[in-house]
């Protein structure tokens, strides 16, 4: 693997499984960074067996059965690319000797244990840091490592709900949802990430490391943005309203006459230039202002949608463009992955898997540019790791660095 992105040097011990942990280091290792994913030789990470759906060895006759070997989840392909693998019994004198080794050479060590976990496997902050002063170490938990519920596990859907994102989604009040991919995990995930490198930054004048809290919670919380201030300031507690901006209107989804468009009129010269280019009064009594729309924003829901009826979708955004209102389709997920925009972003990318073969998986979603505007790549992506898959090549290149 080629490694020329600005965490080139940076080597990673990633002791986590599931999302958040693995998606932190997903985005360390899109940056150039060596990540070694150690796992339990009992089936490692949690989410290869997350499925359906799964993908199996080519040309290898399987039945599609779940108890078929080989096989690999959508789940874990997800969130592991650019990692080696080595299986490792942290009770196992030899494989914990070798997980030391890994400690005393690395960087950064990310872990997602329940509080407490590290310390009964004799791995708590203190012997790691008289091992490695200058090692940083993620820790990722659902509710915070102390507090009075900081022991608590943690998984996505059940940290949506107590940090309140399910409460402000969905058709209505009475109809919490959950978001559509595992939001809580990945924000911890983004989160830590973003922590590590300021930690790595701040070693440069210390030497030594520091520890990175965050968690499901604090992460969903982090991202309440104007709902949190709402009730913080303004004392009101935000509720689910459906496909539409409780503070900008109009702002959301509206039905149109073979479907539907999404319009963002985030401005009052936006609202005079949509009332202009559709034949609306922008100084219409009662919703001349967007508090007033806001306020009222059933009458301007249907006012929009009574507009938009006899619009079919495609000439409808071609208005929209043309008048200058911010305005988009709702894509299905293989339409999104089709659509040449996407594919022009660098959002998708072509790896070889050990074992399964030529895969398509997301990309990463940051691109970097020289000073003329050439772009550069970061790195040249690995696929993600089968169990054990680096074991003898990590634990060679230890004995040579003896």
């Amino acid at each position: 693997m080629t490694r020329n992105g600005p965490l080139h040097d940076v080597l990673v011990v990633d002791l986590s499984r599931a999302l958040a942990g693995p998606h932190a280091t997903m985005m360390m290792g899109d940056l150039g960074a060596r990540i070694v994913k150690v796992e339990t030789p009992r089936g490692g990470d949690d989410t290869r067996g997350w499925g359906p759906p799964f993908r199996w060895p080519a040309d290898d006759g399987h039945t599609g059965e779940p108890a078929d070997e080989g096989r690999e989840s959508t789940y874990f392909l997800s969130a592991n690319r650019n990692k080696e693998s080595i299986a490792l019994d942290l009770r196992g004198d030899d494989d914990r000797a070798t997980f030391l080794d890994l400690v005393a050479r690395a960087d950064v060590l990310v872990e997602n244990f329940r509080t407490g976990v590290l310390e009964r496997l004799g791995l708590g902050i203190e012997t790691l840091h008289e091992l490695n002063p200058r090692l940083v170490v993620l820790s990722i938990t659902g509710f915070g490592h102390d507090g009075p519920e900081g022991g608590r596990a943690g998984y996505d859907q059940i940290a949506q709900g107590e940090a309140g994102l399910m409460s402000i989604t969905g058709s209505g009040p009475d109809d919490p949802q959950k978001v559509g991919t595992p939001i809580s995990d990945i924000l911890a995930g983004m989160y830590g990430a973003y922590g590590v490198l300021a930690a790595l930054h701040e070693r440069e004048s210390t030497g030594v490391g520091t520890v990175v809290r965050t968690s499901l919670l604090a992460a969903t919380v982090g991202v309440h943005g104007f709902q949190g201030t709402k009730w913080t300031i303004a004392g009101q507690v935000g509720k689910a309203i459906g496909n539409h901006h409780p503070s900008i209107s109009p702002y959301g989804l509206f039905r149109c006459a073979d479907g539907a468009v999404q319009i963002a009129v985030g401005s009052e010269g936006l609202w005079h230039d949509f009332c202009e280019g559709f034949g609306l009064d922008p100084d219409t009594e009662g919703i001349a202002t967007n508090p007033e729309r806001a306020g009222d924003r059933e009458r301007v829901i249907a006012l929009v949608e009574e507009v938009f009826a006899d619009w079919q979708a495609e000439p409808l955004l071609a208005r929209l463009a043309e008048v200058g209102i911010p305005a988009g389709k709702v894509r299905s997920i293989d339409e999104v992955y089709d659509w040449d925009q996407t594919k022009s972003q660098g959002l998708l990318i072509d790896v070889e898997h050990s074992t399964l073969g030529a895969l398509t998986l997301p990309g990463p979603p940051l691109r970097f540019f020289d000073s003329a505007g050439g772009e550069h790549t970061v790195t040249e992506h690995l696929a993600p790791p089968t169990l054990g898959e680096h074991g003898d090549s990590i634990r060679t290149w230890l004995a040579d660095e003896a």
